[in-house]
């Protein structure tokens, strides 16, 4: 019994591991019931004993999806309250999850506005926990009197890990015209951000006014 419970588990976990993986190249529309199960090497009446539909089965690439951002959160490092080394440590974060999930954002990005529920999931949900454990920081930060009280922590947190997106992937896009590295380009991006929001001077924030260029 527990040998087919475990089968049972891990052909699910296929099914969805091919689904993310077709979704992600065929577009939520493209994508069948039969070019997923081919990939994931079972037959399609296989798959439909563990999902009704391609409903279902986009449901749970999702539900992975957040899962997986949850369980990244759980071991994510402690703040420091040092406001650069924190925001750093978020953009490293956010790169990662990016480059495990490009295609498929890419994918979500693109069809947005013909499947805008799946879309809002995938790429809001998908790190909605981790905004808002850093509006959380940020707020705390304003009552120590680090961070500016006249801005918009929801806004202003958008609109960094908006920067941080459109760079990440530009990276994948236009890799070799680009004269900076990943590591160069968070670190600009956290220090024009922790100058906007901080009350400090950037090296008391803990900031390098000096950003390496070399990729």
């Amino acid at each position: 019994m527990e040998n087919l419970a475990s089968r049972t588990a891990q052909t699910r976990a296929r099914l969805i591991k091919s689904a993310t993986k077709v979704f992600a190249t065929a577009g939520l529309t493209g994508a069948t019931t039969r070019e997923i199960a081919r990939v994931a090497a079972v037959n399609e009446v296989t798959l439909f004993r563990h999902f009704q539909n391609k409903e279902q089965l986009l449901a749970a690439v999702i539900t992975e999806a957040i899962a997986l951002q949850a369980q990244a959160l759980v071991h994510h490092e402690e703040w420091t309250q040092n406001l650069y080394i924190d925001l750093k440590n978020y953009a490293r974060l956010c790169n990662q999850m990016i480059e495990e999930h490009e295609d498929l954002i890419r994918t979500f990005i693109g069809e947005a506005k013909r499947h805008p529920q799946a879309a809002r999931l995938i790429l809001y949900e998908t790190d909605k926990s981790r905004r808002e454990q850093l509006v959380v920081y940020l707020q705390k930060s304003q009552e120590k009197g680090t961070v500016s009280l006249d801005i918009n922590l929801k806004a202003s947190v958008d609109s960094f890990t908006g920067m941080l997106l459109h760079g990440m992937l530009r990276f994948s896009d236009i890799p070799t015209t680009l004269d900076y590295s990943r590591e160069c380009y968070m670190e600009t991006c956290v220090n024009l951000f922790v100058r906007g929001i901080s009350t400090l001077p950037l090296k008391e924030a803990g900031g390098s006014v000096d950003v390496p260029a070399t990729r």
